[in-house]
């Protein structure tokens, strides 16, 4: 025995047809079934993603000390991530301009 899910009202079934039918607003369950069509629907992400070539253009730059001992640069691209708890500060992330070298200062 099955019940309406919007007016509670007991389901009839139809002998012939196997379908299940709400006499009083007419929903049915049951039958044949009907392929349905999805919607993919692409999301913009507000998470920033930076590539090893990419942020030179985009980003601010910074005079800093690149870690990479190698080099000699004094410049790099800077971003903010939250990627802890809440309550914690930001991460901050640095890129030389020169070798790429990418590191992170924890605030």
């Amino acid at each position: 025995m099955k019940f309406c899910p919007t007016c509670d009202v007991r389901l009839k079934k139809d002998s012939n047809t196997l379908v299940l039918t709400c006499p009083k607003c007419n929903y049915t369950e049951g039958g044949p079934k009907e392929k349905k069509k999805t919607d993919v629907q692409e999301v913009e992400s507000d998470f920033l993603v930076v590539g090893e070539n990419e942020g030179k253009e985009v980003l601010s730059t910074i005079e800093i000390d690149c870690e990479n001992k190698d080099c000699d640069s004094r410049e790099a691209v800077w971003w903010m991530l939250q990627t802890r708890s809440a309550d914690e500060p930001t991460t901050q992330f640095f890129r030389c301009t020169k070798c790429k070298t990418t590191w992170r200062n924890y605030a």
